[in-house]
């Protein structure tokens, strides 16, 4: 599937709302294919049994990145869209959507949820999503290429616990929009399940370190 060159994002704005610039579906007249990935997390053995809660702010986004479309970049310096091809959520909802199930689905945590929901949590969440694209590198095949930046805050001081930034790459097995979308499920599995364990890992070890008892100061002869 070939992709199209990116047309003036000025352009577009009045459909971004509905399903992306039209470009995806070549002006309405040839099909498009819809692409849904699905992401299943198998929780990590190691990873810490909390008792305190979650709740998951949905990510940003850039305009660009954050549509139905499938970004790819053919060169470092263009950004393109696979003709005919879409996905069936804008990237934020895809990455909240793995991101809340995989936590859901890990059995680790006392409770998780959208922070829309009102839940009451000890821990928040942030994303940044600043890749979500196909991205050539100069090499014959694309790569599925994400990149977050998750910063775990505590609820009541709104203190940064951590930040960290995940980059990943997953090689397409040739470069049609089918296997291309492969390779973004795998990158998403693959993203889930790091940002998953480092959540968890990294908001129990502050857990600790707040309900520990103060260690008295030292006395000297």
């Amino acid at each position: 599937m070939k992709p199209m060159r990116m047309i003036r994002p000025w352009l577009c704005l009045s459909l971004l709302a509905l399903a992306g610039c039209s470009v995806l579906a070549s002006g309405g007249k040839d099909p498009v294919t819809i692409y849904s990935p699905t992401i299943r997390v198998s929780p990590d053995p190691s990873w810490p049994q909390v008792d305190w809660q979650l709740s998951v702010v949905k990510p940003s986004a850039g305009r660009l990145i954050d549509s139905p479309r499938i970004n790819v970049r053919p060169t470092p310096g263009e950004l393109e869209v696979y003709r005919g091809a879409s996905w069936a959520q804008p990237a934020t909802d895809m990455l909240e959507d793995s991101v809340v199930r995989g936590f859901e689905d890990s059995g680790k945590i006392a409770g998780v949820a959208r922070v829309s929901t009102g839940i009451r949590s000890d821990y928040k969440l942030t994303m940044d999503l600043r890749r979500f694209e196909s991205d050539y590198a100069g090499q014959p095949l694309p790569s599925a290429t994400i990149e977050i930046n998750a910063k775990l805050l505590h609820s009541v001081d709104q203190r940064v616990v951590a930040s960290h930034t995940f980059l990943i790459a997953r090689p397409a097995s040739d470069t049609g929009t089918a296997a291309v979308a492969d390779a973004f499920q795998q990158a998403m599995t693959q993203l889930t399940r790091d940002l998953v364990g480092w959540t968890l890992r990294t908001g129990q070890q502050d857990a600790i370190s707040m309900n520990a008892p103060p260690v008295p100061p030292a006395t000297f002869r």
